[in-house]
């Protein structure tokens, strides 16, 4: 097994706060992002379009446009989790890659760059992670390029 380079930006510092868009559009704050904004159990969901801009505002339930904060741990309080798939994809956020990205707060309310590219997630079973700016093209592959095999070592000719 080759070795690999630890990278610090695999892992996020406990105490740093940070925010995660998954890739079906759910939002999700570690510890430390949540007691920005009071471990608030409903939030308001804002969106700036000229500066590309997502926050987070400490609402109650009576909101009309309240989203629910559930907890994504069972063993305590740590990561917070909201449904915002109908959000991301109102205002075209990208969700093809989970991201993640270090809030801050502004007029009470926790906010997140989205103009920034964040840092890809690819999966907590592999623990690998890497720059939004390094992942690969998406482009078809040209005629000469290998053939795919399947995982039963047969040849795809597709």
């Amino acid at each position: 097994m080759p070795f690999e380079v630890f990278d610090k930006r695999m892992t996020p510092l406990a105490k740093a706060p940070s925010v995660t868009i998954q890739k079906r559009g759910v939002i999700s704050l570690n510890k430390a992002a949540h007691d920005l904004i009071g471990n608030a159990k409903t939030v308001e969901l804002l969106y700036d379009r000229d500066r590309q801009m997502m926050a987070l505002r400490a609402t109650d339930d009576s909101s009309p446009h309240a989203y629910a904060v559930r907890s994504g741990s069972k063993r305590g309080p740590g990561q917070a989790i909201v449904s915002a798939t109908a959000f991301t994809a109102h205002y075209g956020i990208d969700t093809t890659a989970t991201r993640r990205w270090k809030p801050f707060v502004e007029d009470s309310m926790l906010c997140v760059d989205l103009a920034s590219e964040g840092t890809v997630i690819t999966g907590n079973r592999t623990k690998t992670m890497v720059p939004a700016d390094s992942v690969e093209s998406t482009e078809a592959p040209t005629d000469d390029a290998p053939p795919a095999v399947s995982a039963d070592g047969d040849l795809n000719h597709s």
